[in-house]
């Protein structure tokens, strides 16, 4: 498996290996021992999540309080542009953000810790997003901050407004949020 940092401590590409031949292809998407070495995480995993959408759907920012959870982020099929925004007011990234492309074919994975917001927008075609999560879905935890704050001013790679949910439509401005210490 290959690992590249990104602009934030902490979060990392993970690319696993991928093996071919004439009847298709083998690669291992998840292995606790090759993950604890790359990210230094060695806590666990407790639900899976899979979301189908549309082209050019955003969502996000999201996060949780009180419940924070790390995320592992691959892409089955289509794209996504996915983002992750450091919340964790005694970080030196605080409020900074990075953007990664994941797809189906680059079978990147990106790694999010705890006390990121994180949010993706479908690319071109559908996608399904598949990640795991380190502590389970809290609805009275759940925070939105909006897609395109100013305060953030996330490079987001579209010209056209992106579809959003109710939830997404209403989410705070960043200088509003609840924020990690």
């Amino acid at each position: 498996m290959q690992v590249t940092a990104t602009n934030l401590p902490g979060v990392v590409l993970l690319q696993p290996n991928q093996f071919g031949d004439a009847r298709g292809s083998f690669s291992e998407t998840w292995n606790q021992r090759v993950f604890t070495e790359a990210t230094g995480f060695n806590g666990s995993f407790v639900q899976d999540n899979h979301s189908v959408s549309s082209p050019w759907v955003l969502r996000g920012l999201h996060y949780q309080v009180n419940h924070a959870q790390g995320k592992l982020i691959r892409v089955s099929r289509g794209a996504i542009y996915d983002v992750a925004v450091d919340l964790r007011k005694s970080s030196p990234t605080f409020k900074q953000w990075t953007g990664q492309r994941l797809t189906a074919e680059n079978r990147l994975q990106m790694w999010i810790p705890a006390g990121f917001a994180h949010g993706f927008l479908t690319l071109e075609t559908g996608a399904d997003v598949l990640y795991k999560a380190t502590d389970f879905y809290s609805p009275n935890d759940e925070r939105t901050i909006m897609w395109n704050d100013p305060e953030l001013a996330i490079d987001w790679p579209t010209s056209e407004p992106p579809t959003l949910s109710e939830k997404d439509q209403i989410g705070s401005g960043f200088l509003e949020a609840d924020l990690y210490d």
